[in-house]
């Protein structure tokens, strides 16, 4: 079978390459983005990526509601990257807000509500970290029932292998949606063009594909390398969709 290298040259000479034949039908990919809601590096770059994206937007911030609706109006969707206990990492790295496992039911539910009130537009919530809290059947069930009665979505992050959002959020009826890769969870650039390799890979042989990079140290390697993959993407017959398109 005959097949076409395609590559994308980035700023530093690093190639992000395919090998691909002209696919029968389009393949979706959902770009989602966290940690916007604090003006950090490449916030107006990831605006600017000229393809629909998902802002997920940390609540209670200095620019929270600024990104959300910036967002919202370039007609992309906007999630609550509702920041959530990890099994390691310090409080203070969470926010304002966080959800821990150690609140009680109530609490849960009110700082859950509070952030989806702060969010502008919000069509679903994230998990900002969350290893710990998202294999919490307790503290999901509470999350996803407020995502129920608000009719909002739920993106599993996948900060974790035991993470109970899958079986809770089908019991509960709640559409969601899991994330397949980081392209940034190192913030090297040889890494980040490591990943849109596996990302387009991904694109080619997967009808859905969800992808979260970030605002702040990586922000702007990530968008760069995110901008030089889309030709790539394109031709592979990948159609960028907001991650709304995608939750069942």
């Amino acid at each position: 079978m005959r097949s076409l290298l395609l590559s994308v040259v980035l700023l530093t000479a690093i190639p992000v390459s395919v090998w691909a034949e002209e696919p029968a039908a389009s393949n979706k990919i959902a770009i989602v983005i966290d940690d916007f809601g604090n003006g950090l590096s490449g916030t107006e770059e990831m605006m600017e990526l000229g393809v629909p994206f998902t802002a997920a937007v940390m609540p209670f911030l200095s620019t929270s509601k600024r990104d959300a609706e910036w967002a919202h109006k370039l007609g992309n969707d906007v999630l609550v990257h509702l920041p959530m206990e990890p099994n390691k990492g310090k409080p203070e790295w969470l926010g304002p807000g966080a959800i821990f496992t150690k609140l009680s039911d109530e609490e849960v539910r009110k700082r859950v509500e509070a952030a989806i009130d702060n969010v502008p537009y919000a069509v679903g919530i994230n998990n900002h970290m969350g290893s710990r809290a998202t294999s919490d059947e307790r503290v999901m069930r509470i999350i996803l029932t407020v995502c129920k009665e608000r009719n909002l979505l739920f993106l599993d992050s996948r900060t974790t292998h035991k993470s109970v959002i899958g079986q809770l959020a089908k019991e509960l009826g709640v559409r969601t949606v899991s994330n397949n890769i980081f392209m940034d969870d190192v913030y090297t650039r040889g890494h980040i063009a490591k990943q849109a390799l596996k990302v387009q890979k991904l694109v080619k042989d997967n009808a859905e594909t969800v992808v979260i990079g970030h605002v702040g140290a990586p922000g702007k390697i990530t968008s760069e390398v995110l901008k030089q993959s889309v030709p790539v993407i394109r031709q592979l017959g990948g159609q960028f969709v907001k991650i709304s398109e995608l939750a069942k």
